[in-house]
């Protein structure tokens, strides 16, 4: 918890980590006719352009249902209201496209929080777990990685987060684990808060 509080740079996934879980990804998948446990991105980038094209309208369109019905996950406004007061760099790091992040992060009252080239889809930066989008914010930034932290509910962000060489926080409340990843293991968003209010 330490080297948390000294970070200036936090990098947030989106879905599941400050907004609650609403995707039914098995549901979109079936939609988009993609197998059971594809990756449904890497998927999509295998596909002819024509058939790429199609799918990723579709995806779109299911992004933008289920952002319209996000909810901050606990301690997400808290948290993100304490790290702006504090200076720190605040960025996102989703594997969905800016507008559909921009869209869940004011319907939950944190937008302002996020300057918009802080907020990396999948078009600004190659997705994750690749460590690219990790790397943009802190040369944007210019904190190095020793200084940041990225918080994240799925592998795919803890392997970003260990590939840029930054903190890895997974928030998970039930019983996933990725000990080998994961420099801090919490349930929520608010048990961060204490590194800052004791």
């Amino acid at each position: 918890m330490q080297r948390l509080a000294q970070c200036s740079g936090w990098i947030f996934d989106l879905d599941g980590t400050l907004t609650r879980p609403v995707h039914d990804f098995d549901r979109i998948r079936q939609a988009l006719g993609i197998p059971a446990a594809e990756d449904i991105l890497g998927y999509i980038e295998a596909q002819p352009a024509g058939v790429q094209c199609t799918m990723r309208t579709q995806l779109d369109e299911w992004e933008h249902f289920y952002a319209s019905q996000a909810q901050a996950a606990e301690g997400a406004r808290e948290l993100t209201a304490l790290l702006a007061e504090q200076g720190v760099a605040l960025g996102i790091l989703t594997r969905n496209t800016r507008e559909v992040a921009i869209r869940s992060l004011t319907a939950i009252g944190i937008a302002g929080y996020f300057e918009e080239e802080a907020i990396l889809g999948r078009d600004e930066a190659r997705p994750k777990p690749d460590a690219h989008g990790i790397e943009v914010l802190l040369n944007q930034w210019d904190i190095s990685p020793e200084r940041s932290v990225m918080v994240g509910d799925f592998k795919y962000d803890l392997e970003a987060g260990k590939g840029a060489g930054s903190a890895t926080v997974h928030v998970d409340a039930g019983d996933r684990h990725w000990p080998e990843l994961t420099d801090i293991r919490v349930s929520s968003l608010a048990e961060l808060i204490g590194i800052f209010r004791p």
